[in-house]
């Protein structure tokens, strides 16, 4: 009894689809029209995870720790894969190599180096992006 009931109930949905199948309008998958279409849309979407990606890695968005105990104080590239960052843990600032696959403890300085002068940890990028968001907001 229940399959019927189902089976009844189901009926009016199925034509109401056809009809609607039937007043759709066929796009042809191989015009011009569409591809480009396709192709713009697919450009957009790419441009977008590379803009993301640059945004990210100017901003340094991955450096930040949680609850703010350990910091990069400065850092140089030595080579394309291969840095050097001083890095400030608690009152403690060691000196790390880095290469690919690998993290080597250079040296612990005994005298850390006051960073007075540069206590902010924004990049220039994003300074530049503050000002110009202050300007746009004061107008």
């Amino acid at each position: 009894m229940r399959w019927l009931v189902l089976f009844l109930s189901c009926l009016p949905v199925t034509a109401f689809a056809q009809v609607a199948a039937e007043e759709i309008t066929v796009i042809e998958p191989m015009s011009p029209s569409y591809l480009i279409k396709l192709t713009g849309g697919l450009i957009l979407v790419v441009a977008v995870i590379f803009f993301l990606a640059w945004l990210v890695k100017r901003l340094n968005l991955a450096q930040h720790s949680q609850n703010g105990l350990l910091r990069i104080v400065a850092g140089l590239a030595v080579g394309t894969k291969d840095r050097i960052v001083l890095l400030q843990v608690g009152e403690e600032q060691i000196l790390l190599g880095l290469s690919p696959g690998r993290i080597e403890k250079l040296h612990t300085l005994s005298d850390p180096i006051s960073i007075e002068g540069n206590t902010s940890s924004t990049t220039p990028f994003a300074e530049k992006l503050n000002k110009l968001l202050s300007k746009d907001r004061a107008q």
